[in-house]
């Protein structure tokens, strides 16, 4: 499942890695992909200083993506870590939470992939190099050498580059974190647009000339937008911030979830900071972390996966 929405600052890393983190509470396998150049994804679970000492040169997506051929030279399955400290919290479950680190110069890697789309004179071959580089982090995630998760999170970029595109290809289901004010919600509709647009590129092209049996027709959904950073008072959610849930209820292509997750500095502010999100950290009995697990439920059971720790 891809996390991604154009508006930055909406709490998609913090709804990713504590995500991640209870669906590992719960027994599943989980993997946490970090697409964004940014990084905090990776912060959530490593400090900095063990980021530049342990992942930084040799372990991290850019090294993966900077080939000339993303992944010849490096095996995506090569670049999983533990964290330790988060992997602690749940050991008794079964689960197990790994991450491949992003890295800030993965910002420049979109103009290097979109150079490698040129050079060819012919349809077929300036076709057959978008499918390849496209399709290029699907074919990794599925090889027989990769490892069997349950569920896969990646973390994306807010931008519509061809690192964010490769992640569309490869992924299921598409989630849309947005805060409800304005510049959050107004680029869902050409976020819908774009992927769709996408999606009939990529399929007109493996259906060119009667298909190839290299690539498989895309068909990625959108699972829906949740509703973070929501203010409540007196147990309900403020006007102001309903009235651009209900337009986008009214007026986006793309579902609502029912559950959302209200603004807590006290539990978010941090940012995993100790290497442990906070939906793992308590003891389950406050009113945040029940809410959270509700729209764990709902996630988790919109990709179909039992709380019983398998799919």
């Amino acid at each position: 499942m891809a996390v991604m929405n154009y508006k930055g600052g909406v709490g998609k890393t913090t709804l990713t890695a504590n995500l991640g983190a209870v669906a590992a509470k719960r027994g599943f396998r989980v993997l946490l992909l970090d697409l964004d150049p940014q990084t905090n994804l990776t912060f959530s679970f490593f400090s900095i200083e063990e980021w530049h000492n342990r992942l930084k040169d040799n372990c991290t997506i850019r090294k993966w993506y900077d080939a000339e051929v993303p992944g010849r030279d490096v095996s995506l399955a090569d670049l999983i870590v533990t964290p330790e400290r988060v992997n602690k919290t749940f050991r008794d479950s079964g689960g197990r939470l790994d991450l491949i680190s992003s890295h800030l110069g993965l910002i420049d890697i979109d103009l290097e992939l979109a150079a490698r789309l040129g050079g060819t004179t012919t349809i077929d071959g300036s076709k057959r190099k978008f499918l390849d580089l496209h399709s290029c982090l699907r074919g990794a995630l599925t090889k027989d050498d990769f490892p069997d998760y349950d569920l896969v999170l990646i973390d994306c970029a807010p931008n519509f580059g061809l690192v964010t595109k490769t992640a569309i290809v490869a992924c299921d289901r598409i989630l849309v974190p947005a805060k409800a004010d304005y510049l959050s919600t107004l680029g869902l509709d050409y976020l819908v647009g774009n992927c769709a647009n996408l999606v009939e590129q990529f399929n007109d092209y493996v259906n060119h000339k009667d298909g190839t049996t290299r690539y498989r027709p895309i068909t990625p959904e959108f699972l829906g937008v949740v509703f973070t950073m929501v203010q409540i008072y007196s147990q309900q959610v403020t006007a102001a911030q309903q009235m651009y849930i209900q337009e986008v209820l009214a007026n986006s292509a793309v579902p609502v979830l029912d559950n959302k997750i209200r603004n807590s500095p006290r539990h978010f502010g941090d940012s995993g900071e100790g290497g442990v999100p906070a939906m793992v950290r308590g003891n389950g009995t406050d009113e945040v972390t029940r809410e959270f697990d509700h729209l764990a439920d709902e996630v988790l059971g919109g990709l179909a996966m039992s709380s019983a720790g398998r799919r």
